[in-house]
């Protein structure tokens, strides 16, 4: 039986009349004589010659849009444009068929025209087969593997964090319940409130909404560790930047400060975002033209000053500029921008949080770079992070990337036991549920520091997609979980 080849090595491969075999799915069937296979590996399909020799009027009738295929023949070069080789069939089998007529039920909806992203949206389980999203989901994978790389070859320790667990890291509440209570009859405590020590873990849990606190436990024995998994937020919101179920990126390194921990941050993001330009070259590519065909039909006033390539060549060429929160602050009060009211949300003081408007005019506008924002005020961070002298601010982290916003949030660890419980009071955490936490505190405390990459964030970056629902395989949110 002659042995598959992946389309991807074909087209760099010399024709020289060897035998091949090529399996894929129909794109399209011209003239009854051409056929466009794809099978994932590259962005690009070949095209096999069949005729009546080969193929009998019956099987060609089988040859349509969405039908999987395998043919053998020579490898030859092609006559036409686009590429330079072509296989000359000699043999097809069909694996599967698809109706391709869309007057009969059960047709094939990936017809050999454009779709809009919505309607792809209605069919995700279909999408990934249009040039648009097996471009995605290839730069999706290589930014995944680049990622762990990086990690791997600095020395990292990956750790597998829990899934399932009581604690909130964020102290946001927004959480989804894991329990196996019949919830039509929850038993009761004496208070009249749910009694989860007769559910499965003897305790209320959840599902994640950050590895870190586990990641900090690990990094106090292994130096450097990084998670990387799925984390869930059950925040009712339906914008195009919010998921239920998303992936981040985490690491956690003991002896480290907030200087250490921006370099690495910066580092990791010019990595991932230069691989994926060197081995995704003609993904990105297609994407760019996407876009810039997309800009034609805008209004001169929103079209983006920037291609997707000249975006991501900004980002690696440029060191991204260190500012504080306070420095921030008074740049877009003093901005035109705010005194024009041209900000939906209007800076006037400072201890407000930031919103997108207000970090993408500080990168597209202000500095014109990619932007770290440090040292933020303590009352809109989190609980752990290390409080600076002045009492009214924290050692955070921020990177802010164009078209885009925030797309790292880390900060320096606060590793004093006082502090972190004082702290923890005031915000009315639970000090003895959490005393595996604060035991990395009471024995052997060092400076540490962490950050978390939303990945899908940084997909929708590099790929230049602006709904995150289009770079995740099967997006949860508020009233959709299909497949």
């Amino acid at each position: 039986m002659q042995k598959r080849t992946k389309i991807k090595e074909l087209l760099l491969t010399e024709p020289t009349e060897q035998l091949v075999t090529v399996k894929g799915w129909v794109r399209t069937f011209r003239n009854n004589q051409f056929i466009a296979i794809n099978d994932g590996s590259t962005i690009n399909n070949i095209q096999a010659v069949v005729n009546a020799e080969v193929a009998d009027e019956a099987t060609m009738k089988r040859i349509t849009p969405g039908s999987c295929v395998g043919v053998t023949g020579k490898l030859i070069a092609s006559q036409g444009k686009g590429q330079k080789v072509e296989v000359a069939v000699t043999s097809i089998e069909i694996y599967g068929d698809a109706e391709s007529d869309i007057s009969k039920p059960n047709s094939y909806p990936l017809q050999p025209k454009a779709h809009s992203l919505e309607f792809l949206r209605e069919i995700a389980h279909l999408r990934f087969r249009t040039n648009t999203f097996g471009a995605i989901f290839r730069v999706r994978h290589s930014l995944a593997y680049a990622v762990h790389k990086f990690f791997n070859d600095k020395g990292f320790v990956y750790m597998h964090t829990p899934i399932i667990t009581a604690s909130d890291a964020e102290g946001a509440g927004e959480m989804f319940k894991v329990t196996t209570l019949d919830i039509n009859k929850a038993p009761l405590n004496e208070a009249g409130e749910i009694d989860f020590k007769q559910d499965f873990f003897g305790k209320a849990t959840n599902l994640t909404v950050s590895g870190q606190l586990e990641g900090e436990l690990a990094a106090m024995a292994f130096g450097e560790v990084y998670t990387f998994g799925p984390t869930f937020r059950a925040e009712n919101s339906n914008t195009t930047r919010h998921l239920a179920e998303f992936w981040m990126i985490e690491p956690e390194m003991a002896f480290f400060d907030l200087n250490d921990n921006m370099d690495l941050a910066e580092e990791l993001l010019h990595y991932v975002i230069r691989y994926a330009l060197e081995h995704n070259k003609e993904d990105i590519e297609f994407l760019n033209q996407r876009l810039l065909d997309e800009e034609k039909n805008k209004p001169q006033t929103e079209r983006s000053e920037m291609s997707l390539l000249e975006k991501l060549q900004f980002c690696i060429d440029n060191k991204f500029e260190r500012v504080t929160y306070t420095e921030a602050i008074s740049i877009l009060r003093e901005s035109n921008h705010n005194k024009k009211k041209k900000f939906q949300y209007l800076v006037n003081e400072w201890g407000v949080d930031l919103q997108s408007e207000h970090e993408r005019y500080l990168v597209e506008k202000h500095f014109k770079k990619p932007v770290i924002l440090t040292d933020y005020p303590k009352d809109i961070k989190a609980f752990y992070m290390r409080q600076n002298d002045d009492g009214k601010t924290v050692r955070a982290m921020d990177i802010l990337f164009p078209g885009i916003g925030e797309i790292v949030g880390g900060s320096q660890r606060e590793e004093r036991l006082e502090l972190l419980e004082t702290r923890m009071k005031e915000m009315h955490l639970p000090i003895e549920e959490m005393y595996w936490y604060l035991d990395t505190r009471r024995f052997g405390a060092c400076p540490h520091a962490g950050f978390g990459l939303g990945f899908e964030r940084l997909v929708l970056f590099v790929t230049g997609m602006t709904n995150i629902r289009d770079v995740i395989a099967f997006p949860r949110t508020p009233k959709s979980a299909e497949f």
